[in-house]
């Protein structure tokens, strides 16, 4: 029978005969790392699109319930114009707010979830509220440069974008990620039925 593959080497006995000791498990505080393969641009991209369809749905949805309420409440319904200054301050706020919140309270949107791709820190952490705003701020940046902040995804080693350098984030497969913390989670619990027994 074979060790399991991502098992470290024995632990050394002591002079004097007794067992070996374990190491302690990890507190608590330590932040999680999610190590994963970065994620390529037809990912990312597929997963924009979805995005793109759902939060544009939601939004239409939405101004025909104002219309709808609109005309239950006083008779008249509203015709939204796209040339509308209100409307077209309304539309980018809310692009803001469905990727800000998504970054930042999970690294993932809808889109992302379905690709199982994930953004993550710099350096493997959870993105985090300040460069999940950070990168949603500075995403147009990418789009406003003809394109050019994409480069990155396609010839970067790290395949990151522009405003994932400004904002100091990577893109992963979330599914490498979700591995590693089960194997280390198998490894925590292993060490405190062995501190147990």
């Amino acid at each position: 029978m074979t060790a399991p593959a991502d098992v470290g080497p024995p632990e050394p006995i002591p002079r004097d005969g007794g067992t070996p000791a374990l190491p302690a498990p990890a507190p608590l505080s330590v932040p999680q790392h999610l190590r994963g393969h970065y994620a390529g641009f037809a990912s990312r991209f597929i997963a924009f699109v979805f995005d793109c369809v759902l939060s544009i749905a939601v939004f239409e949805i939405v101004l025909a319930a104002a219309s709808f309420a609109s005309s239950v409440l006083t008779g008249t319904s509203i015709h939204w114009n796209r040339g509308n200054l209100w409307v077209v301050l309304a539309f980018f706020a809310w692009e803001f707010f469905y990727y800000a919140y998504f970054w930042t309270a999970s690294g993932k949107t809808p889109g992302m979830q379905l690709l199982g791709v994930q953004v993550v820190g710099q350096d493997g952490s959870l993105v985090g509220t300040r460069r999940g705003l950070v990168r949603t701020l500075a995403f147009p940046l990418s789009f406003l440069l003809l394109g050019l902040g994409f480069v990155g995804i396609l010839l970067g080693r790290d395949r990151r974008a522009l405003h994932d350098s400004i904002a100091g984030t990577a893109v992963v497969y979330d599914w490498d990620a979700r591995e590693a913390r089960l194997r280390s989670l198998a490894r925590e619990g292993h060490g405190r039925r062995s501190l147990a027994a």
